[in-house]
């Protein structure tokens, strides 16, 4: 699996940064029908509110490959263009080095039943 991570300044913190959350929000369907897809989250920079950061996760990097080349790709980028500052694309794909999972959010483990606990049939 693959993360790419991408960063994006909007215009203002307000409207266009409203919109610019409104379009990926929109987004989102496209990128859920392309094969390799896992996953993606939009965060905002809490000191610097203009900026965003897009973290994409998938099998790949082929199928993210994949999925820039289709058309409607470009069109998508283009609409959430209109609302983040012209810089050169900053963007990194990463893979996975360690995984640390909340233990709030792992289901509790209970023992396993051995065979004099199972009722009879």
């Amino acid at each position: 699996m693959i993360l790419v991570l991408s960063h994006a300044w909007c215009l203002d913190a307000q409207d266009h940064a409203q919109q610019y959350i409104a379009i990926a929000d929109e987004f989102g369907s496209f990128h859920t029908a392309q094969p390799g897809f896992r996953g993606r989250r939009l965060v905002r920079d809490v000191e610097n509110p203009i900026h965003f950061i897009n973290l994409r996760w998938w099998d790949s990097l082929a199928d993210y490959e994949a999925m820039v080349q289709i058309p409607e790709y470009a069109e998508w980028i283009a609409r959430l263009s209109e609302h983040v500052e012209p810089r050169s694309p900053q963007k990194q794909v990463l893979s996975l080095a360690l995984e640390l999972e909340d233990p709030a959010q792992t289901p509790a483990q209970t023992p396993a039943q051995t065979p004099a606990d199972t009722p009879d049939s």
